[in-house]
């Protein structure tokens, strides 16, 4: 699937060998969507015979953030992981990522050769254990740049201060609405290289940033073809990539998104992994300069044309044919993330896509034993279509 690349903007050695190998370093005690302080714990603390181990602050909650920090290189990677707490993915893949320090890669051992890493591996413990996005504040860190109000929002800027970066990924998940632009094609990864000012321009920053982001689309666009997006660049001196960028590091966002049926993130958890390897490869055998961003304009840009479900063709209660979409929320009950089924939006639905589709074939849909159907996000309980129950139809899981 991997080949050696040579071409005139990037070089990649090892990454054939070391990506085909993923499952050789999964780690397997991180699974699903919810991953705490508690459950990387251990992991940090057998990481330490491998990488350098500091607590650098403590949440709102005084739970202790960490900083992982390897390899020996001039160029100075700086990376942070649930930001937003429920945004998981990424820390899986970066537990992956961590693996591979002591397994002998090549494509590995040059990486720590020719640059040093500092990882926050969770932003947000207090997030991540109440499986939301906000701090215990209820405070989004992503929009806590510039005031740094929020003790996790002062350690980030704190290390960025003193490890002095030359480049920074910020690392995130994002929802199953998105598409790769304006298809049915969910987006899986997505990546931007944030706006420095109002104007959107295309600074030397950026330029970088975006020729990163080509290095690592030209290694897994062929695993996700035509699932690779990037996201909107709206300016927001208050989001942190923005922030970083503002102050000239190059900084590259990553958006895990839904591989279909793949709820878990667990697929997708592999594309990131992946893409990691890519970017961090890239960084160590290649000095970018700007020269090379032109292709980043052509990514399909994230749309939002996707719901979990679309029951299309069925007459509602006052005898209209509809399409009604259903959206899962995520909710944590006693650990585990369960996905509630709730109406979203009722209509004619033809411009959008689900990641399941249902054809009801013009017949009368009983949504909770209504026939008044709306998008008032009432949490499903039953469905069913001329008088058949259709429950089992909206599982996911």
């Amino acid at each position: 699937m991997f080949t050696n690349v040579n071409t005139r903007m990037f070089t990649f050695v090892e990454t054939k060998k070391s990506m085909l190998k993923h499952e050789l370093f999964l780690e397997k005690k991180l699974f699903g969507r919810y991953v705490t302080n508690d459950h990387i714990q251990q992991l940090i603390d057998q990481l330490k015979e491998v990488v350098e181990v500091n607590k650098v602050g403590l949440s709102v909650d005084k739970k202790p953030i960490y900083t992982l920090t390897f390899g020996s290189g001039k160029k100075r990677i700086l990376a942070w992981s649930q930001m937003h707490g429920n945004e998981s993915t990424t820390t899986k893949a970066l537990f992956d990522f961590f693996k591979t320090l002591n397994k002998n890669e090549k494509s590995i051992e040059k990486m720590l050769s020719e640059c040093t890493f500092c990882v926050i591996p969770i932003l947000n413990p207090d997030g991540a254990e109440r499986y939301t996005r906000f701090n215990a504040n209820e405070v989004d860190l992503n929009r806590d740049a510039q005031q740094l109000s929020q003790p996790e929002s002062q350690v980030l800027k704190k290390v960025y201060d003193e490890f002095k970066p030359d480049y920074c990924f910020n690392l995130h998940g994002q929802r199953t609405i998105f598409s790769a632009g304006y298809s049915s094609n969910s987006s899986v990864m997505s990546f931007l290289s944030p706006a420095e000012n109002a104007q959107r321009a295309v600074t030397k920053t950026r330029k970088i940033a975006m020729e990163v982001i080509l290095a690592v689309n030209s290694v897994i666009k062929s695993g996700l073809p035509n699932q690779v997006s990037r996201y909107d660049d709206g300016f927001n001196p208050d989001c942190v990539g923005d922030a970083f960028q503002m102050l000239g590091t190059p900084t590259v966002l990553f958006e895990a998104g839904h591989y279909p049926g793949d709820y878990q993130r667990e697929v997708t958890r592999k594309h990131v992994f992946i893409a990691l390897i890519a970017a961090f490869e890239a960084l160590a055998l290649n000095d970018f300069d700007g020269s090379s961003y032109q292709e980043y304009v052509k990514l399909p840009e994230n749309q939002k044309l996707f719901f979990d479900i679309i029951i299309r063709n069925v007459i509602d209660g006052a005898g209209k044919t509809i399409d009604v979409a259903i959206q899962h929320e995520e909710v944590l009950d006693c650990g585990v993330v369960r996905f509630l089924p709730k109406i979203s939006k009722v209509g004619d639905l033809s411009e959008f896509f689900g990641h399941k589709e249902i054809d009801g074939e013009n017949n009368t849909i009983l949504i909770n034993k209504s026939g008044i159907i709306d998008d008032s996000l009432l949490i499903i309980d039953e469905i069913s279509i001329n008088e058949v129950d259709f429950a089992r139809n909206i599982a996911v899981i």
